[in-house]
């Protein structure tokens, strides 16, 4: 499910694949794996400098950001996580490399939630851009996309006078972190 600015849906459902996959390369530019604390329900991890990973960190006081890594606890049990990046060719090849390194099963434990992608301008995407945004978010459990947010270039907070895309995204993920998801399950 990919939701939009004018789209929300009634169930937040899967799209693309939800465990890492057998076969799969690594990325030639894999995210680095970092200790954390248990104390988060989500942490942020954005696939490249200036994805909006702060942004969306500051939008629940129990999210935090992972600091461009893929979060591990001394415990090892699964941490939920989001991937975000901004919709740029670049921005999109990154979130493509992190989500091909998760899909080898080499982002440690984590539970990917799925893909945040951040307009990186105003207005629509190019179509080159669209479709790789297509192929990218097929890579993720879930994919959500924002639109330009001019109040969050000018450094106002994150949720101030959101649109009902950033309203639904929090709703959403808010939903996702209060149930517990089979790979939490299972580590109990």
């Amino acid at each position: 499910m990919t939701t939009t600015l004018d789209q929300k849906t009634e169930s937040i459902s899967e799209r693309g694949i939800t465990v890492p996959q057998p076969g799969v390369r690594l990325p030639e530019h894999p995210l680095r794996l970092r200790r954390v604390g248990m104390g988060r329900s989500l942490w942020v991890v954005g696939a490249h400098g200036g994805s909006g990973e702060s942004t969306l960190a500051s939008l629940d006081d129990g999210w935090a950001a992972a600091d461009h890594c893929w979060p591990q606890t001394l415990l090892g049990t699964p941490r939920a996580c989001l991937l975000v990046a901004r919709t740029s060719a670049s921005g999109l090849e990154s979130a493509r490399s992190a989500l091909q390194q998760w899909a080898a099963g080499a982002a440690g434990q984590v539970d990917l939630l799925g893909l945040v992608l951040i307009a990186d301008a105003p207005g629509r995407l190019p179509r080159p851009l669209r479709e790789l945004a297509e192929v990218v978010t097929g890579g993720a459990p879930r994919a959500w996309r924002l639109p330009w947010i001019d109040l969050w270039r000018c450094g106002e907070p994150a949720f101030a006078a959101s649109p009902v895309a950033v309203r639904s995204l929090v709703s959403d993920l808010q939903t996702l972190t209060s149930t517990p998801t089979p790979a939490q399950t299972s580590s109990r």
